[in-house]
């Protein structure tokens, strides 16, 4: 293929996804056990990147800022988040009713996480756990 043939391919696939219904999860049952972490080319062996359920977990433990959010994150997991991929995450989780804005301080505007993003939170990490669990499994006779 040429190049010029991807890109079309590539817009195809764009258009296609944006006529897909959206279907919440809750229609599966449980909240997360649909849920699927994005990929990137980004990431490295041993570094986890799920950038919405980091900062879920980064606000399990109280509210905080964007800074503070990107030091919590890269101590719990050695994960390193860009600005850029932490604000959209936290505009998706804001929009979603995860996270909620608090009222600024100076010039910082911290987050807390809601009761519906604990949920997620909780629903997420259980998926997790289980898939980990099955992965050790798995590894234990190679």
């Amino acid at each position: 293929m040429r190049p010029e043939h991807y890109q079309l391919v590539a817009r195809r696939v764009q258009v296609a996804h944006l006529r897909q219904p959206k279907i919440p999860l809750a229609r599966f049952g449980h909240t997360c056990d649909n849920y699927v972490m994005r990929t990137t080319s980004h990431e490295v062996e041993g570094h986890y990147s799920d950038p919405p359920l980091l900062v879920l977990a980064s606000l399990a433990e109280g509210p905080k800022h964007g800074h503070a959010m990107l030091d919590d994150i890269a101590g719990m997991c050695g994960t390193r988040l860009g600005p850029g991929t932490l604000y959209g995450a936290i505009a998706r989780l804001e929009q979603q009713g995860w996270i909620e804005p608090l009222a600024p301080e100076d010039r910082r505007q911290p987050y807390r996480i809601t009761a519906a993003g604990l949920q997620v939170l909780r629903g997420r990490l259980n998926t997790l756990a289980r898939f980990v669990s099955a992965g050790q499994a798995r590894l234990e006779p190679l």
